[in-house]
């Protein structure tokens, strides 16, 4: 960096109005909906674009309509310092999630940007589209989209959960190229990347029982996910149908549960990482009635770990179980294809500056694994240096109640800022 000529530090002033503008403009009764590809998220890039450009940032958009804010570096030919996280939201979600990733990076390049100080090299926010499965059913769509990985069969086949419409027409309305990404054109690529760094929420409640502002994330659990598994049975009169004569869905779908969740005890008690959730279980609301044997059950088998190893064994486990309890039910299970986001496993090095850039500051911080998924496990992957930084945060995550403290947001914001001004990674 060259020398600095003003104060020294985050813009955190921008940091309050763009949370303060966000939460105003994608705001509404029982919480936040940033839909992606959709007006909340489009919303939330123009405030992000706009913020941007009045700091004197220059702007660029991918063909997924990513966006990218840059304070340009002395050599610009030398791969690029990306941060960054999504913009978007679940329904009905908190301020939060994701836009804490986005709002750090632009405090951060605008306090540099204050100072007068001109980096070495580009130093790059990138606003990623759709990374919540909960619109299209699919995971990371932005940064995948953003490396060329997202394919035709998701670009025309996906539809969005509300409105129907495939996430080309979505798309499309917010100003993104389907066609260019059928292609498979990336605007990135791992050689032109000389870092990832993601601010984000914690999504449990680890560093809120533990009095710690942060966490330095380790790695982010994979997923293998049984979106649309289903039993059949049939129906059949409470009082009338002996046992053995029963096809119980329910019956056969909760014993299914409990053998996992006796599995997962197990690997947990070996000292695996794991963890499992039936996100969904429901029965037919048209045909379950008091006095009816329900005849089928709609639900969803969720595995994450950081090993990929252990969730496969899961996968294994829950194939073989729903074969031999569908025989001793006499009900068929049908589990699907199950959705698959990879274990990341984050950059060592990052870790090491984040962890002496928050001590150097008086800020606690401690190492942790994520449970839930981030983009940044797509940058992991393809093998760019790839660090996270967690924020204490009440509440959980995914609800109205996320209740995230400026001060520990500060405290994040000064880390990314420190590592990033003192060259660290640059």
């Amino acid at each position: 960096m060259v020398p600095p000529s003003g104060p020294i530090g985050p813009d955190l002033e921008l940091a309050q109005h763009l949370f303060e503008e966000l939460l105003t403009l994608t705001g509404r009764a029982g919480g936040i909906t940033r839909d992606s590809y959709g007006p909340g998220e489009q919303t939330a890039h123009v405030i992000a674009a706009t913020a941007a450009e009045a700091k004197g940032l220059e702007i660029r958009r991918d063909a997924a309509a990513n966006l990218y804010i840059t304070l340009p570096g002395r050599d610009r030919a030398a791969p690029m310092l990306l941060m960054g996280s999504h913009l978007d939201s679940v329904p009905y979600g908190g301020n939060y999630d994701g836009a804490a990733g986005v709002v750090a990076g632009l405090a951060t390049l605008a306090g540099l940007r204050r100072a007068n100080l001109s980096p070495a090299v580009d130093l790059t926010v990138m606003a990623i589209r759709a990374e919540e499965a909960a619109w299209f059913d699919a995971s990371y769509v932005g940064s995948r989209a953003a490396f060329g990985l997202l394919s035709a069969a998701e670009i025309d086949g996906i539809r969005r959960s509300d409105t129907g419409r495939t996430l080309a027409e979505h798309m499309t309305d917010c100003g993104a190229d389907p066609v260019a990404l059928r292609r498979g054109e990336g605007f990135l690529t791992p050689d032109r990347l000389r870092c990832f760094i993601e601010v984000h929420i914690e999504q449990g409640p680890v560093l809120e029982q533990a009095g710690i502002p942060l966490g330095i994330v380790t790695g982010i659990r994979g997923c293998r996910r049984y979106r649309n598994a289903c039993c059949t049975g049939s129906y059949a009169h409470s009082g009338a149908e002996p046992r053995a004569h029963r096809r119980d869905a329910v019956a056969a779908t909760v014993a299914l549960i409990g053998r996992l969740e006796a599995e997962w005890i197990a690997l947990e008690a070996g000292g695996h990482d794991l963890t499992f959730t039936v996100g969904e279980l429901y029965t037919d609301s048209a045909q379950h009635g008091p006095s009816k044997i329900a005849g089928e059950t709609h639900f969803v088998l969720d595995f994450r770990s950081l090993s990929d190893e252990i969730m496969r064994h899961m996968c294994d486990r829950a194939e073989m179980l729903a074969a031999e309890l569908g025989s001793a039910y006499r009900v068929t299970f049908d589990l699907g294809i199950p959705l698959l986001s990879a274990p990341g496993v984050l950059d060592a090095n990052l870790r090491k500056h984040f962890a002496a850039a928050a001590s150097a500051r008086g800020v606690a911080a401690i190492e942790m694994a994520s449970g839930a998924g981030h983009d940044a496990s797509v940058f992991a992957n393809l093998g760019v240096p790839t660090g996270m930084i967690f924020v204490r945060n009440a509440h959980g995550s995914h609800n109205f109640e996320e209740a995230m403290d400026m001060r520990d947001f500060a405290a994040a914001a000064h880390v990314l800022f420190d590592v990033i001004s003192e060259g660290a990674v640059t």
